[in-house]
């Protein structure tokens, strides 16, 4: 084999080889003698190579051209429109189409998009595409110069499938998922450079694959008013933008959320709370131990905040989470089984570790309503969407699936830098008795004052008691419960 005939061979081209070799002369000639037959042949395969990716997801919006191989998932219907100064509308095509890697749309124009209106492009054809991408209204886009069937290609990519959280993929566009609205945020306002007011809102969807966030656009983000958490919906005509590295699911005036009558599950997986580490961003899951009163305190910008702090135990450990800002109102109570997705582990009060709940997690209460069962223990981190620490133990709920109904009430709550209160709950079993029962409650002093709380290892018992106590010191309480305190009439 000749040296142009190795170089040719080497391309992933359409160039024919009697075309590549007419090429190589009109380059030496070009060249006036500078190049030879066999730098003109590397010259050209450099050219023809140029622009030509891997996979789809390598392809961003601002490249001058693409060569890129995808198959074709679904084919929109002809639509013309008015050019400026021109008396003949144009006409385009729009086709959906995917490697294993990621989904693109596709544009085609005039004489192609009437082509495959007469049926020269079939769903599922491999395509070798040229064009020219940018960033369009959904999501990126390539406008075709060239496609062409390779019947010799194959792509692993099913047609006809409904998408799934965890398949959502960056650029992806006409995108339809089912699953459970987990969480809702308000309508925020907004100023365009044109002057007009936009809206935007967001709520966090799950199915049994992950959770992805949804933002919805102008009309459509009053929908947020409109579904309550544990609502099945479907997302119709979706696109996927990035944000700070995760990926949203954007809902626009082509895009619709509709209620639908079908059961969706959703099972957080999570980190274990006793693997979790300083400025980690951690997903958990367990039961409400004890849950704090609201408190309000006054920005350095003069504005009022407001925080709540709740205890969360897994099977593996417990740790407080303090609530802020409008998640401070979610109606959390003693016993609930919760997800907190996105939170960031900080020092808490008397240097433990606390995790903050702020703007960008996500607060779910596991009832009823969700479709969500206990959120079973998986190796590593939660990765069906946005935060959880990788490399973690995962943990559920676990073991305390069922046992809500023993957890206390809260406690005071005692200042830090993060608002941060301590915890409390009361006993299960005789602890748990009914008002004025006499009970005794044997725990080692995790907080001391007013109250004290006890923790046995598996609930804790807030104690009224003058006794002098020192944390660490193993007691047993012995009074009647009121309002889920034990007030204590001897302690030893």
């Amino acid at each position: 084999m000749g040296e142009i005939e190795e170089i040719y061979a080497d391309l992933e081209t359409d160039v024919s080889e009697e075309e590549f070799r007419e090429a190589v002369e009109e380059k030496v000639e070009q060249m006036g003698g500078l190049a030879d037959e066999e730098t003109a042949a590397m010259l050209l395969a450099h050219e023809l190579n140029e622009g030509e990716v891997d996979t789809v997801a390598d392809i961003e919006p601002g490249m001058e051209e693409v060569k890129f191989l995808a198959k074709v998932v679904s084919i929109g219907d002809l639509r013309t429109f008015e050019r400026d100064g021109e008396d003949e509308d144009g006409r385009v095509v729009n086709v959906e189409a995917a490697d294993e890697t990621a989904s693109v749309r596709l544009a085609f124009w005039d004489q192609q998009a009437e082509a495959i209106t007469d049926g020269m492009l079939e769903e599922g054809q491999v395509l070798r595409i040229a064009g020219r991408p940018k960033d369009g209204y959904n999501g990126l886009e390539v406008s075709v110069d060239k496609a062409e069937p390779d019947d010799d290609a194959e792509i692993d990519v099913q047609l006809g499938a409904g998408s799934s959280v965890d398949g959502l993929t960056m650029g992806q566009s006409d995108v339809n998922v089912t699953g459970i609205v987990l969480e809702t945020e308000s309508i925020r306002t907004f100023d365009r450079d044109d002057g007009s007011e936009g809206k935007v809102a967001n709520f966090l969807l799950g199915d049994e694959t992950g959770r992805v966030r949804v933002t919805l656009w102008d009309d459509r983000a009053d929908r947020v008013e409109e579904i309550q958490p544990g609502t099945a919906v479907e997302i119709v005509d979706g696109y996927v933008r990035e944000r700070e590295g995760d990926l949203e699911l954007h809902v626009g005036d082509h895009g619709a959320v509709d209620e639908i009558e079908e059961t969706v599950e959703f099972v957080p997986e999570a980190d274990a709370i006793d693997a979790v580490e300083m400025d980690q961003m951690v997903d958990l899951a367990g039961v409400v131990r004890s849950a704090d009163p609201k408190r309000t305190f006054d920005r350095d910008d003069g504005s009022e905040g407001q925080v709540r702090n709740i205890r969360v135990q897994d099977d593996t450990g417990d740790i407080r989470v303090a609530l802020w800002g409008e998640k401070a109102d979610k109606e959390i109570a003693p016993g609930d089984e919760v997800f907190v997705a996105d939170a960031e582990i900080q020092d808490g009060w008397q240097d433990d570790l606390e995790a903050s709940a702020g703007w960008q997690s996500t607060v779910v209460v596991l009832d009823e309503n969700t479709g969500a069962g206990a959120a079973a223990p998986s190796p590593g981190g939660g990765d069906g969407g946005s935060g959880g620490s990788s490399g973690s133990e995962s943990a559920g709920l676990g073991a305390f699936t069922g046992d809500g109904d023993g957890a206390g009430a809260a406690s005071d709550s005692d200042g830090g830098s993060s608002e941060s209160g301590s915890s409390g709950a009361s006993a299960d079993g005789g602890a748990a008795a009914t008002a004025a029962e006499e009970v005794e409650f044997t725990g080692t002093v995790v907080q001391t004052g007013d109250p004290v709380i006890l923790d046995d290892g598996q609930e804790t018992m807030q104690v009224e008691t003058d006794a002098a106590l020192t944390l660490g010191q193993e007691v047993t309480a012995r009074g009647s419960v009121r309002d889920d305190r034990l007030d204590a009439d001897d302690v030893f």
